[in-house]
């Protein structure tokens, strides 16, 4: 996997990406990093714990969230983008799926977190492929509305890779995500995270981005603050499936722990 000028060795390691959300209303962090200094911070102390990639999201896309105008969302990402080009060398993801936001952060951004897939509009794949950047391809639908549910995600998944090549996005610039959440039930989440082996299969990087979500609090009954053991857990499982990259909140935790999976299924430490 190449995310910027850098090559990702997804066969052999695993990378965390750092979620940093500059957003009044996110599930977990939203309005803790509104203040540039704070999110400035928050991004130190995740290239010191161990973070390969941060991931700037602008908008909300929990359920039930808002939709902000592109120049709203651009209002908030671009001083922090600019920052972060200043002052650290490392990969940046911008979490959107809007063509017009993603124009704007061109030369601040390596890869594109869109988590409707490229389904959402379809200049986004040209954008993504004429300026070189690299995506996640998320699953996503409007609705639970699924004849087979995990048939019907892997051909959700091929639709979306089918515009990815069709707008000349190499592969090596590409990675998938299940999408816990999006919006599938308890049981779906479950089936998408246990078959992660299935996409692995397909030869690209999987992401796990199962941070603090719904279902670790349905299983554990803990509230969003309480789940950084059931994301760890989440974590753990991935890597063991096949997953390469695991966007997270809590970034020492799961670095922590991909260290201490890696050395069990190699049997040694590097």
């Amino acid at each position: 996997m190449i995310i910027k000028d850098r090559k990702f060795d997804t066969k052999n390691n695993h990378y965390i990406m750092g979620i940093v959300n500059i957003t009044p209303d996110s599930f977990s962090d939203g309005g803790k990093y509104n203040n540039l200094e704070q999110a400035l911070k928050r991004i130190e102390e995740m290239i010191a714990e161990g973070a390969h990639i941060i991931d700037i999201g602008g908008e909300s896309t929990r359920p039930g969230h808002v939709r902000i105008s592109d120049e709203e969302e651009i209002g908030r990402i671009m001083p922090l983008l600019k920052a972060i080009k200043e002052r650290f060398d490392i990969p940046v993801s911008l979490d959107t799926y809007k063509p017009g936001v993603v124009k704007a952060a061109i030369g601040y951004i390596d890869l594109v977190n869109d988590v409707h897939g490229l389904k959402y509009d379809p200049e986004m794949a040209h954008i993504i492929a004429a300026n070189n950047l690299s995506v996640c391809i998320m699953h996503n639908r409007d609705n639970q509305d699924y004849d087979d549910f995990w048939n019907d995600l892997k051909s959700d998944l091929k639709e979306s890779l089918a515009i990815a090549k069709a707008a000349g996005i190499p592969d090596e610039r590409i990675m998938l995500d299940g999408g816990v959440g999006f919006p599938k039930d308890y049981n779906q989440n479950l089936i998408t995270l246990n078959r992660t082996d299935e996409l692995v299969e397909w030869g690209y990087p999987v992401l796990i981005a199962t941070s603090k979500k719904g279902f670790i609090g349905q299983i554990t009954g803990n509230p969003v603050d309480k789940r950084t053991a059931g994301t760890v857990a989440t974590t753990v499982f991935g890597a063991m499936k096949g997953a390469s990259f695991f966007r997270v909140h809590d970034v020492k935790e799961n670095s922590d722990a991909l260290r201490v999976t890696k050395a069990i299924l190699n049997e040694s430490i590097d």
